[in-house]
């Protein structure tokens, strides 16, 4: 597939700043990479010396740029970010294609519900009894899909995703390669002969709408009730929510961080990379947790924490800011010492 520079500022919604408008790109790709033929974004200004240095076809940019490259159309738009994601969108949408069928060497328990002309299901792929799949919704090779599993309309799971039984996922579900959404919460107790005994876990996992789940993500089964991913919330890559934990609306949740059970987190709340929490903690709504936060007390609303234990934003600075001076200071009270103890003072 292709676009115009004309069809690339009618899809961002940009204005043509300069360029032929039947210019014509075939795909994206970052400042640097980018050919003749593609087409790239400006979305922040460390990366300005990238675009006077690109040879991208289209370039969308903020407005009021101080210089721009020779030799390449550019489209201004409020937002490139956004913008060019409409362009990727575009692009990725003719490089995947929904094709509905069942594998041969699939295993459909005969209870499972759905309509074989409105799903794909992969290789080697086990569907329970008793689920009910949306149409549209795409299962990839190797994934097993438990007893009574409820996905609703247009899912994409990609390979070797496990859905344990009685979980459910809301519309347009994404979940990437490995990923394990219902295992065992980790519950277990002492028991009298000085050994440890597992706590049943019998509970769900529940998804909203939109959701996305990154690859190898682990989320956990409730010990009773459910665990709560809310609608259009986002999870990277190697995500560890425990057995209880409720998310909200609208997150962000970044490579490598991991939820205790039981814990809370409030609507659009973003927990950057390497994040601990506590359990039955309450993590308020537009709150922020910055990478490698770790979390031991509740989390107001509307609120930037960082470091370990978590502080408000600007105290952690101020403590990481005096903590890289000081081995400065040791060493020039170590000079005075010195020069004092010379001089027999």
């Amino acid at each position: 597939m292709k676009l115009t520079l004309e069809a690339v500022a009618a899809l961002t919604g940009g204005k043509i700043l300069s360029g032929d408008p039947e210019l014509t790109v075939f795909g994206v790709a970052s400042l640097l990479d980018a050919s003749r033929e593609e087409a790239s974004f400006l979305g922040n200004e460390k990366y300005f010396q990238d675009f006077l240095h690109t040879s991208a076809g289209i370039v969308l940019v903020p407005p009021g740029l101080p210089a721009y490259p020779e030799h390449t159309a550019f489209v201004e738009v409020d937002n490139p970010s956004m913008a060019f994601n409409a362009l990727v969108k575009y692009f990725m949408a003719s490089a995947y294609r929904f094709t509905p069928g069942i594998h041969p060497t699939a295993i459909i328990d005969p209870t499972a519900s759905f309509n074989p002309d409105k799903i794909h299901v992969g290789a080697y792929t086990c569907i329970g009894a008793h689920c009910i799949i949306g149409d549209g919704t795409d299962i990839g090779n190797g994934c097993d899909i438990g007893d009574g599993v409820t996905m609703g309309e247009n899912c994409r799971l990609h390979a070797h995703v496990t859905i344990r039984e009685r979980c459910k996922l809301g519309n347009r579900v994404t979940i990437q390669p490995g990923a394990v959404i219902g295992s065992d919460g980790f519950g277990f107790l002492m028991g009298d002969n000085g050994r440890y005994v597992g706590i049943d876990q019998v509970g769900i996992v529940e998804l909203g709408d939109d959701v996305d789940v990154g690859a190898n993500t682990t989320i956990d089964r409730a010990r009773f009730g459910r665990t709560i991913v809310g609608e259009g919330t986002k999870i990277d890559n190697l995500i560890q929510l425990g057995h209880n934990v409720v998310v909200g609306r609208h997150c962000i949740i970044v490579a490598q961080s991991g939820i205790a059970g039981s814990t809370k987190v409030g609507d659009y709340a973003t927990i950057a990379a390497q994040v601990g929490i506590s359990g039955h903690l309450n993590i308020g709504s537009k709150s922020t947790l910055g990478a490698k936060t770790g979390v031991l007390s509740d989390i107001p609303e509307n609120s930037t924490y960082w470091g370990m234990p978590a502080f408000p934003y600007k105290d952690a600075t101020r403590q990481y800011a005096a903590l890289k001076k000081l081995p400065a200071l040791i060493k020039e009270v170590r000079a005075l010492k010195k020069e004092l103890d010379s001089s027999g003072k």
